[in-house]
């Protein structure tokens, strides 16, 4: 808990792509479904309450909040916890941020089902934590902000140059899952600073 004086962490995030930013848009390619405009940079703009993201020109915003995590067990929280370092790393100068947008199949299904799809037939989690700490990672809920946002989730990684082959592998293993039946527009824009 927050002490009086500390405001709580920011959960609302604001991913904003255009001519500048912090991060330069190495690549931008559609997965499954419709792209994204280019853009030569993106910008990762955390917002409390009271901070609203100007309204400068952009060639496309995303925004996400980070929430409660719905799929995890303590004990896989706990490992989870336990292993992965945070964002911001001087090394991780390679990021990629990867909007998707689940069918109505998928929301159709009651919570255990999706953890059923989620964890004990596609591994996720457990493909996850083999990337750990080397692959940093951070889920903005796109639904919970309203039935506008073109994506589901925004998921967003950061990881060392020399790490760049394990992040292959790690979305090649969940693009392979079971769960991915379920993915019905998913963009991958990768990023360097």
């Amino acid at each position: 808990m927050s002490s009086p004086s500390q405001s709580p962490p920011p959960r609302l995030f604001t991913f904003a792509a255009g001519a500048t930013g912090t991060w330069t848009v190495t690549l931008t390619r559609p997965v499954i479904g419709e792209s994204l405009p280019d853009a030569a940079a993106l910008s990762v703009v955390a917002a409390g309450p009271a901070v609203e993201v100007g309204e400068t020109a952009a060639a496309w915003r995303l925004r996400g909040i980070v929430s409660n995590e719905r799929y995890v067990e303590r004990a896989e929280k706990d490992a989870l916890v336990a292993r992965q370092e945070g964002l911001g790393r001087a090394a991780c100068t390679r990021a990629a941020l990867i909007p998707i947008r689940k069918s109505a199949a998928w929301w159709a299904l009651t919570q255990d089902e999706r953890r059923d799809v989620f964890e004990a037939q596609s591994r996720h989690i457990a493909i996850g934590m083999r990337y750990l700490p080397a692959i940093a990672r951070r889920l903005h809920h796109c639904r919970d902000l309203g039935p506008d946002e073109p994506f589901d989730f925004l998921t967003w990684f950061e990881f060392a140059p020399e790490d760049a082959g394990a992040f292959e592998d790690l979305v090649g293993q969940l693009r392979a899952s079971p769960e991915w039946r379920f993915i019905d527009r998913e963009v991958d824009v990768r990023l360097s600073r």
